[in-house]
C-alpha cells in the first residue's frame, strides 16, 4: 500500500573532453555535464520492502528487484535485456551501493515501512553518458551522503562523473592527494564558462564500441611509469580549450593531447585508426575507443559519419547544458 510521499532526484549525464587517464593521477580536466541524465524517483511505502524498477529512455522497465527491510536483503530480481551484464551482477552491484550508503548513514533506510523506486535514463544505456554515476550520485542524496565517498568506496573511478552529475556548468575537475582523509583523495570542482564561439563546428558521435572504463584504467596503471611531464602538459591543455578562441587554435590542441595519451596508453589515436580521411579533428573521451567522439567539423560532418555507418551525431547544442551564467568568484 503506497503512502504517496513522492521525491525525485535528478543527476546529469556527463563528458570528459580533457585528461582521461590521467586526471586520476592530478591532471586538471576539462567536463561537462550532458542535457540527458536521470531520474531516481523515491515513494514510501508501508510494506517493509524496496521495490525496485529501472526504465530505459523510452520507458522499458530493463531491472527488476525486491530488496527486504531492514536487512536489506536480496528478495528476488529480472534483468530484461540481451546485452551488458546478468541480472546476478547488477543486483550485487545495486546492493553494495546501497548498503555502502548505509554504512556511511546508519539511518538511511531506518524506517517504517519501505520504498518504491523508480529510476529512468533520459538517454539509451548504450551512449556511456553515466547511467552508473548518476545513479550513486543520487542514491547519495536520497541517503544524505557524500557522493565522492560513496563513489570511492563503491567503485574505482576519477569522480568527474560526480561532479558533472551536480552542476549544470561545466568544470574544471582535479583530484588533490589528502593525507588527512581515510580516502588520500579530495575532489576540487571550478565552475567554468565554456561556451566557445565556435561551438557550430562541434559534434559528438557515437561509436557504439562499449569500453569498460574500469579495464581501460586498469590498462593504464599497468605502465607503472611516472607522468608528471604529461600531467602538466595535459592539465595547460585543459586551460586552453577553455580560452581558445577559434577552431584551428582548439584542432591543434585536440592532435597534442590525442598524442600525448595516445603515447601513455600504446593505442592509436581514433582518427588514425578509423577515420584517417576525415577532413575535421577528432578526439577520445574517456576510456578510448568506446563510446561517443568529439568530432570537429562543419555542416558535412553528420553526413561524412552517417555515411560510414555511425547515425548518431549530435551537435554541441544537442549535447551539452548551455553555459548558465556563473556565480561572482567563478572564471
Amino acid at each position: 500500500m503506497k503512502i504517496n510521499n513522492l521525491k525525485n532526484y535528478y543527476s546529469n549525464g556527463k563528458l570528459l573532453l580533457t585528461g582521461e587517464y590521467l586526471v586520476l593521477d592530478g591532471a586538471k580536466a576539462l567536463a561537462v555535464p550532458t542535457k540527458f541524465g536521470q531520474d531516481l524517483i523515491v515513494e514510501k511505502i508501508k510494506e517493509p520492502q524496496i521495490i525496485w524498477g529501472s526504465f530505459t529512455n523510452t520507458g522499458e522497465c530493463w531491472f527488476e528487484a525486491v530488496f527486504d527491510l531492514p536487512k536489506l536483503r536480496l528478495v528476488n530480481c529480472t534483468f530484461n535485456s540481451d546485452k551488458e551484464g546478468n541480472t546476478e551482477t547488477i543486483a550485487e552491484t545495486l546492493l553494495e551501493i546501497l548498503e555502502e550508503a548505509k554504512r556511511l548513514n546508519p539511518k538511511f533506510l531506518k524506517t517504517d515501512g519501505g520504498f518504491v523506486i523508480k529510476t529512468k535514463l533520459t538517454f539509451p544505456r548504450n551512449w556511456g553518458l553515466g547511467s552508473s554515476s548518476t545513479l550513486i550520485n543520487s542514491i547519495a542524496s536520497w541517503a544524505k551522503v557524500d557522493a565522492f565517498t560513496l563513489l570511492w568506496n563503491s567503485f574505482k573511478g576519477s569522480g568527474y562523473d560526480i561532479a558533472c552529475a551536480q552542476n549544470d556548468t561545466p568544470i574544471f575537475y582535479q583530484i588533490e592527494k589528502d593525507f588527512s582523509t581515510a580516502l588520500e583523495m579530495t575532489p576540487k570542482v571550478e565552475l567554468v564558462a565554456f561556451n566557445p564561439a565556435f561551438k557550430e563546428n562541434i559534434f559528438f558521435v557515437f561509436l557504439n564500441q562499449k569500453q569498460d572504463s574500469k579495464e581501460g584504467i586498469a590498462k593504464f596503471r599497468e605502465s607503472g611509469k611516472n607522468f608528471d611531464k604529461e600531467i602538466k602538459r595535459i592539465s595547460e591543455i585543459s586551460n586552453e580549450f577553455l580560452k581558445a578562441t577559434s577552431i584551428e587554435k582548439f584542432n591543434k590542441l585536440i592532435v597534442e593531447h590525442e598524442q600525448i595519451i595516445s603515447n601513455i596508453i600504446k593505442l592509436k589515436p581514433v582518427k588514425e585508426k578509423l577515420f584517417p580521411d576525415y577532413f575535421g579533428e577528432i578526439k577520445s573521451l574517456g576510456a578510448w575507443g568506446g563510446d561517443f567522439v568529439l568530432v570537429t567539423g562543419n555542416e558535412e560532418t553528420p553526413n561524412y559519419f552517417k555515411m560510414k555507418g555511425f547515425e548518431t551525431v549530435l551537435n554541441y547544442q544537442e549535447m551539452i547544458k548551455p553555459t548558465l551564467i556563473l556565480p561572482k568568484g567563478g572564471n
